[in-house]
């Protein structure tokens, strides 16, 4: 599992709720799950959390970083495809641990293309 933890770039209280909304997830959530923070709405003049407050509050709780615009597109993909890929390289680490005794590939659950069966 993953969680994008988004706040609005032209809210202060939606980037303070972010400590909040960690500390829940701690409580509530496997301590193994994935995060990434996301600052949305960078695109507009009103902007009041600078890029740097992002970048910080992440390196504190040892989170990904990306500020997108929902309005133009950008970094959206970047951050979904950083998420989805940083829960497919826990599962498979997990997948080959010592401890794993399931023969399941989780890389089966995130090919690229399917594949195709012989007639």
């Amino acid at each position: 599992m993953g969680i994008l933890l988004v706040y609005d770039t032209t809210d202060e209280q939606s980037f303070k709720n972010i400590s909040s909304w960690i500390q829940t997830i701690g409580l509530n959530a496997s301590e193994n799950i994935n995060k990434v923070l996301v600052g949305n709405k960078c695109d507009l003049a009103d902007k009041i959390i600078d890029t740097e407050r992002g970048k910080a509050l992440a390196e504190k709780h040892e989170i990904k970083f990306f500020e997108t615009s929902a309005k133009t597109g950008l970094n959206v993909q970047e951050a979904f495809l950083c998420i989805t890929k940083d829960i497919r390289d826990r599962l498979i680490a997990e997948n080959n641990s010592p401890e794993t005794s399931s023969n399941a590939s989780p890389e089966s659950s995130f090919n690229d293309s399917p594949k195709s069966k012989s007639a």
